[in-house]
Formats: C-alpha cells, sequence, structure tokens
C-alpha cells in the first residue's frame, strides 16, 4: 500500500483559469507560462492540455523547451531568458524555440552566428524590474540590430517585465507603462507587458501578447482580494490522510521541540505528510487543514513526514480519513500566510515524491 499522499490535478480547472485570461484580454495572444515544471504541477501534463488552447508556451530554460520537445509538445517555447551561452542558439533554430535577447551579449551571439533557420526574438526591456532587459535608451539600437540580422525573423516582440503589479495601491506599474509606451512608440512591434498580476488588475497592460503563468494554476498573485481572481479555480489539490490517533492531557507538549502545549484535553491526528513531501515546513501551529471537508488545525512542528493536527473538536475522525492541506476548499494563499512565503514557492518546490495524480482531465 502506497502512502496516501497526492497532488491531484483538476485539468479542467486548468483550461477554466486559461479561458478567463482570454475573456480578459479578448484581442491579444496568450503566451502560457509552463516554467519551473509548470509551477510544480508537472510540466509535461500542462502542457500537452495547454498546447492546443494557448499561441504559444513559455519556460525559462533551454533544458526545459527540449522536455516539452521530448515529450511530443509541438506548439512554440519561448525562452524567457534567452540562451546561457552561444552554442545553445543552434538547437533553438533546429527546435523552433523562440528566445529572449536581454543583453549586448545574447544580441552579439546572435548576430555572430551560423543557424540552419533564423528564430523568432522577444527583445526584452527593463523598464524598472532591474533584473532582466535592457535599459531603455538602447530599444531602438537593438531593434535596429535586430532587424538587421538575417538570424532574426521580421516578427520582433518587444516586453517588460513590471515590478509591483500585484500592489494596486503601488504608483510603479502605471509608471513603467507610461515608460514602455514612449520608448515603444517609435519601434513598429508586437508588444507584452501583461503577467497574471497585469491581466487580473492592469488593463491597459494588455498589449499584443499577455503572459499568464501563476493564474493559470488558479491562484491569484495580487495582495489584495479583485473580482476578476474570484473567477480562478485551483488545479492543485494537496491531500494526505490520517495514519494515527492519540489523546493528550492537558500541559503535555506535542512534536519536536514542544513548539504546542495543550491547553485541555486534546485529541491528536498524525498524517503522514512532511516538508519532504512539499508541506512547508515553517507552517505554524494553527495553519488550517481539512479533514472530512472541517477545519482542524496544525498543532506542533512540521517533520519531514508528518504533520500533527487538533482534532479535538471534530467528531468521528477516524485512521484512514482524507486531508486536505490546499486547494479545493482550502486556499494555497492562507496555508502560505501561515508559512510565512507565498504559493508560488509551494507548487514549485513539490518535490517528485508527492505523486501527481489527474482526477478531471
Amino acid at each position: 500500500m502506497a502512502r496516501p499522499n497526492q497532488a491531484r490535478l483538476d485539468l479542467g480547472a486548468l483550461r477554466h483559469n486559461l479561458s478567463v485570461a482570454r475573456k480578459l484580454a479578448p484581442n491579444s495572444k496568450v503566451l502560457a507560462v509552463v516554467k519551473a515544471n509548470g509551477y510544480g504541477h508537472g510540466a509535461v501534463i500542462i502542457a500537452r492540455q495547454l498546447e492546443a488552447l494557448a499561441d504559444a508556451l513559455a519556460v525559462a530554460s533551454i533544458e526545459e523547451a527540449v522536455e516539452l520537445r521530448d515529450a511530443g509538445i509541438s506548439a512554440p517555447i519561448l525562452l524567457l531568458e534567452g540562451v546561457f551561452e552561444a552554442e545553445e542558439l543552434g538547437t533553438a533554430a533546429q527546435l523552433g524555440f523562440w528566445i529572449t535577447i536581454d543583453n549586448e551579449w545574447q544580441l552579439r551571439w546572435l548576430e555572430e552566428a551560423v543557424l540552419p533557420e533564423p528564430v523568432h526574438c522577444w527583445l526584452k526591456v527593463d523598464t524598472g524590474m532591474h533584473r532582466l532587459g535592457i535599459a531603455p535608451g538602447r530599444a531602438q539600437e537593438f531593434y535596429q540590430r535586430l532587424k538587421a540580422t538575417d538570424n532574426a525573423l521580421d516578427d520582433l516582440v518587444i516586453y517588460t517585465h513590471f515590478a509591483s503589479a500585484d500592489d494596486l495601491q503601488s504608483s510603479q506599474t502605471k509608471e513603467q507603462l507610461e515608460l514602455f509606451d514612449a520608448l515603444c512608440k517609435p519601434l513598429p512591434a508586437q508588444l507584452s507587458a501583461a503577467n497574471s498580476s497585469g491581466l487580473l488588475a492592469w488593463p491597459d497592460a494588455c498589449y499584443d501578447w499577455v503572459r499568464p503563468g501563476y493564474m493559470l494554476y488558479g491562484n491569484s498573485p495580487l495582495i489584495e482580494a479583485h473580482p476578476n481572481a474570484t473567477a480562478l479555480q485551483p488545479v492543485m489539490t494537496l491531500t494526505s490522510a490520517v495514519i494515527s490517533l492519540r489523546d493528550v492531557p492537558a500541559g503535555e507538549a506535542v512534536g519536536y521541540g514542544a513548539s504546542w502545549i495543550a491547553r485541555r484535553p486534546s485529541r491528536i491526528a498524525t498524517v503522514t505528510i512532511g516538508y519532504g513531501d512539499g508541506y512547508p515546513r515553517l507552517a505554524a501551529n494553527d495553519t488550517p487543514v481539512l479533514i472530512n471537508g472541517q477545519r482542524a488545525s496544525l498543532a506542533g512542528r512540521v517533520s519531514m513526514d508528518m504533520i500533527t493536527v487538533d482534532v479535538t473538536d471534530l467528531p468521528d475522525v477516524h485512521v484512514g480519513d482524507e486531508v486536505v492541506l490546499w486547494g479545493r476548499g482550502l486556499p494555497m494563499a492562507e496555508i502560505a500566510r501561515h508559512a510565512g512565503t507565498i504559493g508560488y514557492e509551494l507548487t514549485t518546490r513539490m518535490p517528485a515524491r508527492t505523486p501527481r495524480v489527474v482526477i478531471i482531465a
């Protein structure tokens, strides 16, 4: 009998979330982001669902793109970080990958390469994130050089990335958009700015291409509640089961470090999931779980393979009962707050030890 842990995937929810993205930007093409193993959901599983529905896919690196090609994914794939060395350009051209150009080295490699086919290029401009992208003052130069080289196809896309679009109170997104509009105005090209936050909350950011990632998996990146985010449906529901029950007298401690002490005679359920399975080690006491659809609270530190839960107030808890750690009925963002992190980290750090199981195809 296998451990009962599962990261259950509702692929119907995935398709629904992509339809939400399309409705929010009806005049834009959709670049669906499946980097980091499909945000921890399984890149091949996710890409097979999205390749017929999105206009293109995006990953971080050529290794992630090759994995998808090897699995039979034929959709266009953009390398969001571009190539890391000149030799990767040949592979990109051979396998039909689109490449990001965000610095002088990448552009020079492209200009000097001998390629079997020219490649589609996305030129990234730094409008305030200060992570990747060329300086705005060099946009025209890079644009002209990409237009001049035979190694770049003519359908150039210019794009940027938001630093604070999740915060609706910040003025930075408006400032980035104003700068992006100004520098792109004299450069005839397709444009892209909206990531998930941009799609959900900044309609002026929806240019020719939008780039949904986190929202496709049913989670909102926004700090505040937003009506557009209420339509999203979680794709992953992390589940396990109760494997032991015990009664603990008042005053007794539970778990490593005695961080939880029973204030009353308590009933404690042990659940076979821990940080070795992707559950966050820093989840605090009182982090909620669902047992038989009812809320209970974490009691004691998260172990590698187990957690302990206070079920004193729940009737009829038995060994074998299902436990939901996040997903349907229990928002991932709530768990992330209890663990002092963000939902992105929870899903992308999900290890192979926890099987991905498609429950709705």
